[in-house]
């Protein structure tokens, strides 16, 4: 064996020491025919997660809360931090010290910038960051919670608004260091709308750019459904939806355009329920709407069907659907044959003392999904079952200045949406996080709300709960000498 094979050999030895992607075995000719064996779930090495600027308000008072939930199988060590997305970081707005505590930060007024999160070994499985901002008056005054995400490519945000009474921004997040080439595309009632600066948009490296959607268009449309491209590069995306009088909260991304779509947690004092829908395709779609309630599925009277036309945002008003019971909109697309993506806008409250939150299809829980900063009077916890009777275990960590874990199992029945009543660690001092674990094979879907009562008027703030993809499917290898013999 010559030196380049024996120095391949070993390239490839260590790339699986060092990863963990790979294991490398004997060879075994008597096997060349067997089927693959299933891939092993390994706990993630490293995660980046990127918040957006809280708020561009003098009275913002945000948190930043951060939590990875234990993971078996995870390494000894590692790191995780927030710091400001600049080119020259700045001083870390949050270290988490261990995993299975959750971990705090804060910041206060206009000048609070985005930040760009990474979490290293022990640290990066499922790790969870939380951006909740309190702005007390002005526009968009009200509770804005928002989970930090990763970078990616394309976003659809369905239920945003050129209208003169919204002030909507689009924040793209960079963490990369090249910069970013970002296209914007609205598509209004009518089709797509002229823009005049959403193409090539350039984010630069290490850093944020905010871009508010009525300087993108002339047209003032109420319903708009907004699509980021990454041309080159990847960032981070949401959209920051305020009303001059009906609060606002962050728009997180709507899941992959799908032909079945789940919202869930829709809460019970809702007043009003505004559903926006979108589909990229030529086709028209006629959406079958459902409501899981707590007692079952329900078609709800006038609103059996929305019919979307092929690249036009169509909209309705759902009024107060939840009629006193939280439940979760369930859309379908007959034969799944049109993709669609969809978002609501709930309103809580009336006349002058109303907020506003938005809820987008999402996807579901999978292995694990974690919820952080919560209180036990604050937190509302809603899961829905779709497709069949699923058990789920909940974990309450500790505080992030104290407690003891708790854990309760629960069953979903089919098509119902449960509102959990979660555990809450004994002895806990400061808020906590929720690890939302499937126990059965039926698909949930859950979303955690927070809320408090400012001067006469119920804030409050959505967050769907996916799969945290703390772990990753990794094919079993097995050693093929003859691909390094010349």
């Amino acid at each position: 064996m010559n030196r380049t094979t024996l120095s391949l050999i070993a390239g490839v030895t260590a790339l699986a020491a060092v990863t963990g992607f790979a294991a490398v075995s004997s060879p075994d000719t008597g096997t060349t025919d067997e089927p693959a064996r299933a891939a092993a779930h390994l706990p993630v090495e490293r995660t980046s997660l990127l918040c957006p600027q809280p708020s561009t308000s003098d009275l913002a008072e945000t948190t930043y809360t951060s939590f990875t939930p234990p993971t078996e199988g995870a390494e000894k060590e590692g790191k995780a931090e927030l710091r400001p997305a600049t080119r020259k970081p700045g001083k870390a707005v949050l270290k988490p010290k261990d995993p299975g505590k959750p971990a705090a930060g804060e910041a206060s007024g206009a000048e609070a910038p985005a930040l760009i999160g990474t979490a290293e070994g022990r640290f990066a499985p499922g790790w969870t960051v939380q951006q909740t901002t309190e702005v007390v008056a002005g526009t968009g005054r009200g509770l804005q919670g928002v989970t930090c995400t990763a970078a990616d490519t394309e976003f659809w945000f369905p239920g945003t608004s050129t209208a003169a009474d919204r002030t909507d921004y689009v924040h793209l997040t960079n963490p990369d260091d090249s910069a970013a080439v970002v296209d914007i595309e609205l598509y209004g009632k009518d089709g797509a709308l002229k823009t005049t600066v959403g193409e090539g948009i350039t984010v630069q490296p290490h850093s944020a750019e905010p871009v508010l959607l009525s300087t993108l268009t002339d047209e003032k449309q109420t319903d708009v459904t907004v699509h980021v491209v990454v041309r080159s590069g990847r960032v981070g995306a949401a959209v920051q939806a305020l009303d001059d009088q009906l609060g606002g909260d962050w728009l997180p991304a709507s899941a992959d355009p799908s032909g079945t779509m789940v919202l869930p947690g829709i809460p019970k004092d809702a007043t009003a329920v505004r559903l926006v829908a979108f589909t990229p395709r030529d086709a028209d779609v006629d959406l079958k709407l459902r409501l899981a309630s707590p007692t079952g599925e329900i078609t709800p009277a006038g609103n059996e069907t929305l019919h979307v036309k092929g690249g036009m945002t169509t909209a309705v008003d759902l009024g107060d659907i939840t009629r006193g019971e939280a439940g979760s909109l369930l859309l379908t697309a007959p034969d799944g044959s049109v993709p669609v993506v969809a978002a609501v806008r709930v309103l809580r409250g009336k006349g002058e003392n109303q907020e506003s939150a938005f809820i987008p299809a999402t996807r579901p829980v999978g292995t694990r999904a974690t919820a952080v900063e919560n209180t036990a009077k604050g937190t509302t916890l809603s899961v829905t079952a779709p497709e069949g009777t699923a058990e789920i275990k909940v974990t309450a960590s500790p505080g992030t200045e104290g407690g003891t874990p708790a854990s309760k199992t629960y069953t979903v029945k089919s098509g119902t949406t449960q509102i959990i009543e979660a555990p809450v660690p004994s002895g806990a001092k400061g808020s906590y996080a929720l690890t939302i674990e499937s126990e059965s094979d039926a698909p949930v879907y859950a979303s955690r709300t927070l809320s408090t009562t400012t001067g006469g008027v119920p804030f409050f703030t959505v967050q769907p709960l996916p799969d945290d993809r703390g772990t990753v499917a990794v094919p079993e290898a097995n050693e093929d000498l003859s691909v390094l013999q010349e």
